[in-house]
């Protein structure tokens, strides 16, 4: 768990590592929302000597370009079935914890109940004691309350006198009778009680095993499936690459290298302008987020005491945690979108590491088995997909699961044709394959897969869900 007080030069410094990321990845690959890869870019010498290209090979471009589409698309479907296995454990995880969470309320119960039966032990030992002392006096001293006394009275005054007592005594002894009944009631309900509570625990922790075996088979069924998948994916990359090498080939046989120099210059100001205004827009939304010290207040109070959604330990958690977490704004309007999407755009550039990420930022990833591992997931810190949604919505104090198919049903749902600045945007059945959140223009900023960083990409309508959920309403 994080301290609450996560300061700001360790957070800008963090900011600016991420910013420097990104525009290592814009330099390298350019802005995805617009700007297509390089074109090749040759040399005055190859321009001069080249001469005029011929056009032969148009034909084989439009297969080339089908080749590359049909391996994109093969690999989309692919990369969405490992990220619904990854999301699963998620999934598995995060019911564990609710598992676990109701077995230290059921234990919590037990203590109290013993407690309160002690309790009762020690007010039925008094009343018998009680009890012991006024009998003891009624029969030992029957100058006060005996009947011997009464009968042999000198004169009837004193007999009136003497039954006035014995009545008094008598009344105080049903008294002490009638609490030690209550007492012994008390103590037989205080018991029914303790076993109940018993029985609860007993149960809830069942649960929480069984969740854990449920969470440990669903790695176990990652690791095999990612085995077998990654092979798969590897040659899929193999022939995309291959064929954008030919298709590269193609289109400088037939445009000639002299169009290639005027298109190589045309998209390098268009990349170098995108570049310029999306770093000016990373730079202040990063800017904005760091300075916004009640979203981190609130984001900080988020996640004291939580347990993390990776502990498969039986460890029970901190009695913060049994509190009700809040799932709606703490803040609402524009400047709510506008915080959320500040927090999510202060992360660009950081790495992907899956299961990394809470309401205080990155963090280290964990195993899943396949490629995650391949790529070093662990060792990594930095966000998943609903790692990244979880960050970027506690900043306006909503607690959102760390699992996509959980965050899609965690606020309203509305049309994804319909959908806002700020909406999450989900993949997969019931959102369970990938999250990311829409900035609008096409455009939405996601943390995708292992090996890549956080990151603005255009929306993919290949597969998405048919609604976007929305957590700020007014």
């Amino acid at each position: 768990m994080r301290s609450a007080g996560r300061q700001d030069e360790p957070g800008l410094l963090r900011i600016a590592i991420g910013l420097l990321a990104v525009v290592a990845v814009l330099l390298t690959a350019g802005p995805v929302a617009a700007v297509p890869p390089p074109p090749p870019n040759p040399s005055d010498g190859e321009i001069a000597g080249a001469g005029a290209q011929v056009d032969a090979r148009v034909g084989e471009i439009g297969v080339l370009i089908n080749r590359v589409a049909a391996a994109d698309q093969q690999l989309r479907e692919l990369d969405d079935q490992l990220a619904g296995k990854r999301e699963a454990v998620n999934q598995a995880l995060v019911d564990l914890q609710t598992a676990r969470d109701a077995a230290d309320a059921a234990a919590a119960a037990v203590t109290d109940s013993q407690t309160q039966l002690a309790d009762a032990g020690v007010k039925v030992g008094a009343a018998r004691q009680e009890f012991d002392q006024v009998a003891t006096q009624a029969y030992v001293r029957p100058a006060n309350s005996s009947v011997v006394t009464y009968l042999a009275s000198s004169t009837p005054d004193a007999a009136m006198d003497r039954a006035q007592v014995l009545g008094m005594v008598s009344k105080n002894q049903r008294q002490v009778l009638d609490g030690l009944r209550r007492a012994q009631v008390a103590q037989a309900n205080q018991n029914s009680a303790a076993r109940q509570a018993k029985v609860d625990a007993d149960t809830a922790a069942a649960g929480a095993e069984r969740q854990r075996d449920a969470a440990q088979a669903a790695v176990n069924i990652a690791k095999s499936e990612f085995d077998t998948q990654a092979v798969a994916r590897d040659n899929l990359r193999r022939d995309r690459s291959a064929a954008q090498s030919a298709l590269d080939v193609a289109r400088s046989a037939v445009a000639g290298l002299q169009s290639q120099r005027e298109i190589f210059l045309t998209w390098d100001e268009q990349r170098e302008a995108e570049v310029m205004a999306l770093l000016a827009a990373a730079n202040a939304a990063a800017s904005r987020a760091a300075a916004d010290k009640a979203a981190r207040d609130r984001a900080a109070q988020l996640n004291e005491g939580r347990r993390p959604h990776t502990d498969l330990e039986s460890t029970p958690a901190s009695p913060r945690r049994t509190q009700p977490r809040p799932s709606q704004p703490q803040v609402t309007g524009s400047a709510a979108i506008e915080t959320v999407v500040d927090r999510a755009m202060s992360q660009l550039g950081v790495t992907y590491a899956w299961g990394g990420g809470d309401e205080d930022g990155p963090t280290l990833g964990i195993r899943d088995g396949g490629t995650g591992d391949a790529h070093g997931d662990f060792n990594k810190v930095g966000f998943d997909c609903s790692g990244l949604m979880l960050y970027a919505f506690a900043g306006i104090g909503v607690s959102l699961p760390h699992y996509s198919g959980y965050q899609y049903n965690a606020g309203t749902r509305v049309d994804v044709e319909d959908r806002e600045r700020g909406d999450m945007l989900f993949w997969g059945p019931g959102g369970s394959a990938h999250v990311a959140m829409y900035l609008g223009n096409g455009t939405m900023i996601e943390a995708p897969a292992s090996g890549d960083v956080v990151k603005i990409s255009p929306v993919r309508e290949d597969g998405i869900m048919p609604y976007a959920v929305r957590i700020v309403t007014d």
